[in-house]
């Protein structure tokens, strides 16, 4: 007969499995019913290598504070050819604007639709739909093969897929935007310089710990 702990892993695995989504240690925390989120955070973490020790193509990832159980990136090709597109509406705004202005800078994204974009970048890569490479203070962000095939587009280079874009869904480069920080909005097809002091690039390798629940 499992553990207590083995039950609350199996408790946190069923969780994640069933919710389809990243959850964060204090939504699975408040999910089980329980006050202390440090069993939780100890249970995801032991699921976590349970997953990498075993021969499966899934894998617990960690999507900026939230936690997903999800296909491991190399398996993600096969499968996104039965898988069909069901991106969060906020997601897929954000895949699409870096799509558009691709080579799109991290910080410029974080000024359109604000600090949001820094999770949502994580979880995009995690999908390997885009690629981002260090770009002075920020990341220069890129979309990927797995996002040609993944929306049946034929080609990659940036100009084909921004025509796509405006003929098959009507996306235009006057794109609507979200006020930055600064309370500006800026042009849709500016590049900033990439060591832009307005928006400083979190580290996408930092291991923030989540506050205790209330």
């Amino acid at each position: 007969m499992p553990s207590r702990v083995d039950e609350l892993v199996l408790r946190v695995e069923a969780v994640l499995f069933a919710s389809g989504k990243p959850l964060s240690i204090r939504e699975l925390t408040e999910v089980l019913g329980t006050t202390d989120f440090r069993p939780i955070q100890a249970a995801v973490k032991r699921l976590a290598k349970t997953y990498l020790a075993r021969q499966t193509a899934l894998e617990v990832q960690r999507v900026g504070d939230r936690y997903a159980l999800q296909l491991r990136r190399e398996f993600l090709p096969s499968a996104h050819s039965v898988t069909p597109v069901d991106l969060p509406p906020r997601t897929l705004k954000t895949l699409t604007l870096i799509a558009y202005h691709q080579p799109m800078l991290q910080s410029l994204l974080a000024r359109m639709i604000g600090e949001a974009a820094y999770e949502e970048v994580q979880r995009l890569r995690g999908l390997t739909l885009i690629h981002a490479e260090p770009k002075g203070a920020t990341l220069e962000l890129r979309t990927t093969k797995v996002f040609a095939e993944y929306f049946g587009i034929t080609a990659t280079r940036p100009e084909e897929i921004r025509r796509f874009l405006e003929q098959k869904l009507g996306v235009s480069p006057t794109l609507p935007v979200s006020p930055g920080s600064d309370g500006t909005t800026p042009p849709s097809t500016a590049e900033p310089d990439s060591a832009d002091p307005g928006v400083a690039a979190p580290d996408p390798t930092a291991d923030p710990v989540p506050p205790p629940a209330a």
